[in-house]
């Protein structure tokens, strides 16, 4: 959905630079309505389209020259099917800027598609990849159980297997009002090679409702995701999640945004071991020509809901994020992550007498050429250290994967 509306942006940019109206008689534009103009085109963004509507609106009565404002805001009433206002906001752009042909294209275009009725945009994707993973199973680092005064060796299904694996993934997305409402379906499924004990599913389905409390935007998504493992229906989740923008004095290009989230996973094969987690995120995100970077710092308890071993747990979790175009047709990514769960009970007691305690790092890079603008291939690689007190759970991983992706309208 996003990529649609970058047509527009970049013309409305356009109109600026090439308009000899607003080059001569608009005089440059100050903080309070670039920081308006900015905001609108975030909304444009999140597919809050009245929100950004009426943010235009301000941005003209205070800089009435503004050709981009007139251009944006004609092009969302015109996606609304206000077909009155669009035309009225088209002739302006027409008459009093002077548009280059691109614009003039793009609203001829507009015109002849009709402005009538509200069409929802969509976007989907499907992916097939290859990849090789070195831990399958997540077999334990050391062959011999530590258990406070004792000494045992593992038997051979617990310890590390390797094995190659097809995947594929497919996500579809859909405005479902013209408020900016989304919803989303994602799915992923995943074939061993010889280890189909190992198989996995995930499907997730799910909504996003926007809302504007003031200067204050709030982002509401509910989803519910089914996991299927070695042919079982093996996990659900319930997750509620509220993202929260304030209107901090940042510097340009970054954002922050708080995130709370409260999930229920309930474990169809495995008795006692259902439970809640609530999670509170701080997030920033910073984009800047051809970088992309992210940050995530969030604090998290995970509550049992029966008699789980180790009883309640709590913890925090890290994740970095850097993204960059290395070429016309290549994009280098990085991340990073550290998820820490501090557990409160011994975790068997008489059986293991040890509190679970666990730290999981993740280093991950990507790398993504552009074949055409709809297909691209990705190199991905993976490197996973678990360690734990319980010495059986502790494993360490790599995987390397290559993808085909195709991007669909």
């Amino acid at each position: 959905m996003t990529r649609a509306y970058l047509r527009p942006l970049a013309l409305a940019l356009a109109v600026l630079a090439a308009s000899p109206a607003g080059a001569q008689q608009a005089p440059p534009p100050e903080s309070e309505v670039q920081s308006l103009y900015e905001s609108a085109l975030q909304s444009i963004a999140e597919g809050r389209k009245n929100d950004a509507s009426a943010t235009l609106m301000r941005v003209i009565e205070k800089e009435p020259l503004h050709a981009g404002a007139y251009l944006e805001v004609a092009l969302i009433q015109c996606s609304l099917g206000r077909t009155d206002e669009a035309e009225r906001l088209f002739a302006i752009v027409e008459t009093r800027f002077n548009p280059p042909p691109g614009i003039l294209a793009l609203i001829a275009e507009a015109r002849e598609t009709g402005c009538d009725k509200w069409q929802g945009l969509s976007s989907s994707s499907v992916s097939f990849g290859r990849g090789y993973d070195r831990n399958v199973n997540q077999g334990a680092n050391n062959p011999i159980f530590v258990n406070v005064d004792t000494l045992d060796r593992l038997l051979p299904e617990f310890l590390p297997k390797s094995d190659q694996y097809s995947v594929v993934t497919a996500d579809h997305m859909r405005e479902l009002a013209p408020g900016g409402t989304i919803g989303f379906a994602q799915f992923q499924g995943r074939r061993n090679d010889k280890l189909s004990e190992y198989d996995s599913a995930t499907l997730y389905l799910g909504a996003e409702v926007p809302y504007r409390l003031g200067d204050w935007t709030v982002r509401a998504t509910g989803l519910v995701g089914l996991v299927g493992l070695g042919g079982q229906f093996y996990q659900r989740q319930l997750q509620g999640q509220a993202r929260v923008t304030p209107p901090l004095p940042l510097p340009a290009g970054m954002q922050f945004h708080l995130l709370a989230s409260v999930t229920n996973t309930a474990y169809l094969t495995l008795a006692n071991f259902n439970a809640d987690t609530y999670e509170l995120r701080g997030q920033f995100n910073y984009r800047k020509d051809d970088w992309y970077a992210n940050a995530t710092l969030g604090v998290q308890t995970d509550r049992a809901r029966d008699m789980r071993p180790g009883g309640d747990r709590a913890g925090y979790a890290i994740n970095l994020l850097a993204r960059r175009k290395l070429g016309d047709a290549l994009i280098g990514e990085i991340g990073a992550s550290r998820q820490r769960w501090n557990g409160s009970e011994m975790y068997l007691p008489g059986l293991i007498d040890i509190v679970r305690d666990q730290r999981t790092d993740v280093l991950r890079a990507a790398w993504t050429y552009q074949l055409t603008k709809a297909q691209s291939v990705q190199l991905e690689a993976r490197a996973i250290r678990n360690k734990e007190t319980i010495s059986f759970f502790a494993y360490d991983n790599r995987q390397v994967q290559l993808s085909w992706q195709l991007q669909m309208p």
